[in-house]
């Protein structure tokens, strides 16, 4: 077989690799860490290169004293399905248009400072 029959096999291939690599850009993994009463929620990034300043890198849950990395609260509250449990792992933007329109109750449960509005997706 001669090289350059090849080269559209070659092309294919690298269009689709390129295709798969945009469909995931902007996706994370990450996982429910706490649940806390009242939409109180601590998510841990597992993959994906999330802007390192809307992270906590290092935080501790003063209720348990358990120290979390990488961590950030939830600010999307009225969107998280409540299906996702502590421990369950799942995929998801950064959802920047987000608008909090349900209520929350105002208990306190220990979270990190900061935190991202986000959406959860099916990957």
């Amino acid at each position: 077989m001669k090289i350059y029959s090849m080269i559209p096999i070659v092309f294919v291939l690298a269009i689709t690799a390129n295709k798969c690599k945009n469909k995931n850009e902007g996706m994370y993994k990450g996982r429910l860490e706490i649940k806390g009463m009242c939409m109180n929620y601590t998510i841990k990034l597992l993959e994906g290169n999330l802007d390192s300043s809307k992270i906590v890198s290092e935080w501790k849950n003063e209720a348990t004293g358990k120290t979390h990395n990488n961590v950030f609260a939830l600010g999307s509250a009225c969107s998280f399905p409540s299906t996702i449990n502590e421990g369950d792992e799942f995929y998801f933007t950064v959802d920047s248009s987000y608008v909090s329109n349900c209520a929350v109750c105002l208990a306190y449960y220990p979270k990190p400072k900061k935190s991202i509005a986000i959406k959860v997706v099916n990957k």
